[in-house]
């Protein structure tokens, strides 16, 4: 498996990974107010829908076939309009939109190329949102000791997005960094969902970066650890905290 290659992970993507904070969603829709906004890296469509169901019109930016492919199956009886291209060049109209984001993407963007692609998107004074929505292993127990499981397996991971505070990366100064944006503001907001246990364990399945460190062999071996964590348990309750990093084009 390639890194950043979710060619073969986009039907668990879509039918397993959680939505996104809904005091988030509603905090930035107060702050933005947008009427096109422009999602790209949108994946298979879960911030994508999120933001359209405020009535917002939106352009679904996604280079890869297969999530695209699950991105409008999943949205497929809504106006939401799906493009093929990256956060380099996604092809879309330049000014055509007020505000533009990537959720659980920008990670894997080239970020100075995407910054000018961003700022040529969006309209004078226009929103980019960055943001992630990763475990807060902090929060529970029982979700320390599956990370422990992890890294004991595979030792020399290195996490590219991930609830624990050692991996948490601050994106305020990079945001900023071209002079292309600037006013940047930092939103974070805990929620919980609880999941059956097929969905967990098809979480993990749709995660790129611990299959493609691991190799299959390690990584059936921590499905196997993490099937003996939850023990008998049908469900299991997963704490997340959204986060989100919000800049204003500067002209």
């Amino acid at each position: 498996m390639k890194a950043g290659d979710f060619s073969t992970l986009a039907e668990a993507y879509a039918k397993y990974r959680p939505d996104y904070s809904a005091v988030v969603l509603h905090a930035l829709d107060a702050i933005v107010s947008p009427k096109n906004m422009a999602d790209v890296g949108a994946g298979t469509g879960i911030w994508t829908s999120m933001v359209h169901s405020l009535g917002v019109r939106v352009s679904a930016v996604e280079p890869n076939d297969q999530m695209r492919a699950q991105g409008k199956e999943f949205t497929k009886a809504s106006e939401i309009e799906w493009f093929k291209g990256s956060a380099e060049e996604t092809g879309l109209t330049s000014g055509a939109f007020d505000w533009v984001t990537m959720a659980s993407s920008f990670h894997w963007a080239d970020l100075k190329r995407a910054l000018t692609e961003f700022s040529r998107l969006l309209v004078p004074r226009g929103y980019l949102t960055v943001l992630w929505n990763p475990r807060d292993i902090d929060a529970a127990p029982l979700h320390q000791e599956i990370e422990q499981a992890l890294y004991s397996i595979v030792p020399e991971l290195q996490r590219v997005s991930s609830g624990d505070k050692k991996h948490v990366r601050d994106y305020t100064q990079e945001l900023v960094s071209t002079g292309e944006f600037t006013d940047a503001l930092f939103i974070e907001a805990p929620h919980t969902l609880t999941m059956t246990r097929e969905r967990y364990i098809g979480a993990w399945r749709s995660v790129n970066d611990v299959q493609q460190q691991a190799g299959p062999e390690r990584f059936q071996q921590f499905l196997n650890q993490v099937e003996k964590v939850l023990g008998d348990s049908s469900e299991v309750i997963v704490p997340y905290k959204t986060r989100s990093w919000t800049v204003r084009k500067t002209s």
